[in-house]
């Protein structure tokens, strides 16, 4: 089995769950109030970790019982934590979430330590990485860090993921030999001014990730599931019909799953359609790192 190395950012979740979420200005009563182990990173390395994946995190977190307690668990999932490392200044991640009655959710990170995750960090752990371990990374970490970390990876034989969330613009210069880029429809558009509305308009926002410079492009579209773009692959995987109750970190499980699938040797069709089902068992509960679901719930 390949190693995955997954590089990104640990918060705790504090999430508000109502009929609606509120609009600016306006203050709504009533609701329940839980906390969660969150951050992209850490959702992504539990997902892959369950699915049957060899992880070691790399992240940064506070010294405040946040990150204890965020170590603790990662430990607990049998995730490699020696690339944690311990912020001697800033606090851990935190992120606020309001979640509504239809399961969608809207989010608001103060990123803490994950913004103190510098490559000098990184490189630690890269440097136990073997030829063409699997290096999942994401944006909620500074982008010089991402930049580093992807260019080191790729000079030493890795396969990088880079998940382009949460969507912003970056550098043409990072999809350079890139194995694979994972965009949701929103960060498509970001990353190619290109709005996902069809199935033409994804298939042009793929083609034009390729001439950037990926290699490979899976665009996730939600309960509609995910498109391949590869040279040899354009197809449609799509999601089983569920029915959504939180959809926080479902694009953070879709990643952890298809990184546990590809390290598993599975076909990059054969890899998509595990982590679109992954993803759909994911929106049925509450919770990020909470949702992910077992390898042994997640049918072929």
């Amino acid at each position: 089995m390949t190693p995955i190395y997954v590089i990104g950012s640990s918060n705790t979740d504090m999430v508000v769950k109502s009929d609606k979420i509120p609009s600016p200005g306006e203050t709504i009563l009533g609701g329940t109030f839980f906390m969660n182990a969150g951050g992209k990173g850490a959702n992504q390395a539990v997902a892959a970790a369950r699915l049957g994946g060899r992880v070691t995190f790399i992240a940064n977190v506070g010294n405040d019982l946040f990150g204890q307690q965020a170590v603790a668990h990662f430990r607990n999932e049998g995730i490699n934590t020696q690339f944690v490392t311990t912020d001697p200044q800033l606090p851990s991640g935190v992120a606020l979430i309001n979640v509504d009655k239809h399961g969608e959710n809207s989010i608001t990170v103060a990123p803490g330590s994950n913004s103190n995750l510098t490559f000098d960090l990184v490189v630690k752990g890269l440097n136990d990485a073997t030829l063409s371990s699997i290096i999942l990374i994401q944006l909620e970490i500074p982008l010089p860090t991402v930049a580093q970390a992807i260019q080191h990876s790729i000079r030493h034989g890795h396969r990088v993921i880079l998940n382009p969330a949460p969507a912003q613009k970056i550098k043409k210069e990072l999809l350079k030999d890139l194995f694979l880029i994972t965009p949701n429809e929103s960060e498509a558009q970001q990353l190619t001014g290109i709005k996902v509305t069809s199935q033409r308009t994804v298939v042009q926002s793929a083609e034009k990730l390729i001439r950037m410079g990926a290699s490979n492009v899976i665009i996730t579209l939600g309960a509609k599931g995910a498109y391949i773009h590869t040279p040899e692959i354009k197809q449609l995987i799509p999601a089983p019909k569920v029915k959504a109750l939180d959809t926080t970190g479902a694009g953070d499980c879709f990643n952890g799953a298809l990184a546990a699938g590809l390290s598993k040797g599975l076909s990059m069709i054969k890899a998509v359609t595990f982590a679109v089902k992954a993803a759909s068992i994911s929106v049925t509960r509450k919770g990020a790192q909470a949702s992910m679901p077992f390898g042994s719930e997640v049918v072929n």
